[in-house]
């Protein structure tokens, strides 16, 4: 038991200090389901908790104050007011859970160890399109790496969920340099965000573990390797 938590501590402390690629964050689990939407991201993706007290893997990620994870209705659940859905479309695992915000005019995301190649996500915006920001600083600072417009999408799905923003559209950007944050701005609680994907312009909505994490987890298997082989010498 002792070892698993030493490989487990191992693992998520290369994962977190790594360039990230590859890697789908999907706002699952940030509290029970279904909820009032009323949950703070918080460190929920850098080793720490959301509001609700609940913890996912410590990717090195923070994501600011004004954070929230949206309750997504799914056939049968309706979410204390939402009006948000994935309507079914994209990863079965990935269908109770986005981000917006309700204050301001943007939300963002840091992580300091950095990210290359590519960053994407679906969204929905029935009302007020929106745009996001790749950038090389902090806190949406620094040299801009690209941007997107978000236009305005559809209002589309089946009555059965009960959601006028779905379904969700793909947006991504590829990009030289290595970005360390992003901005998400629109108009809000007019805007919703999910399956944010890193190391790629087009969302993967993949629940297989990607050759990254492996090899990170192979990195802490060793770890522990080399630990037990000197306890015992």
């Amino acid at each position: 038991m002792k070892s698993r938590r030493v490989l487990l501590a191992v693992a998520s402390a290369l994962l977190a200090a790594a360039p990230l690629q590859a890697q789908v964050l999907n706002f699952e689990g940030l509290a029970v389901y279904p909820n009032a939407s009323d949950t703070f991201v918080q460190n929920f993706y850098n080793g720490g908790t959301s509001s609700a007290g609940f913890s996912g893997t410590n990717y090195g990620i923070e994501f600011s104050t004004n954070a929230l994870g949206i309750c997504l209705n799914t056939l049968g659940t309706a979410c204390p007011g939402s009006n948000t859905s994935r309507g079914g479309i994209g990863n079965p695992t990935s269908q109770k859970g986005g981000l917006f915000f309700l204050s301001g005019a943007s939300t963002f995301m840091n992580r300091a160890a950095g990210f290359t190649t590519g960053f994407s996500f679906f969204y929905s915006a029935i009302n007020s399109g929106g745009s996001f920001s790749v950038w090389d600083g902090l806190n949406g600072t620094g040299s801009l790496l690209g941007t997107v417009a978000l236009g305005v999408t559809p209002s589309t799905c089946d009555i059965g969920f009960n959601a006028g923003f779905c379904p969700f559209q793909a947006a991504g950007l590829a990009f030289a340099g290595t970005g360390k944050s992003v901005t998400f701005s629109g108009v809000a609680n007019q805007i919703v965000f999910d399956d944010v994907t890193f190391g790629s312009d087009v969302p993967d909505t993949s629940t297989v573990p990607e050759p990254a994490t492996m090899v990170l987890l192979g990195a802490g298997l060793a770890a522990v390797a080399v630990a037990r082989r000197r306890k015992r010498a």
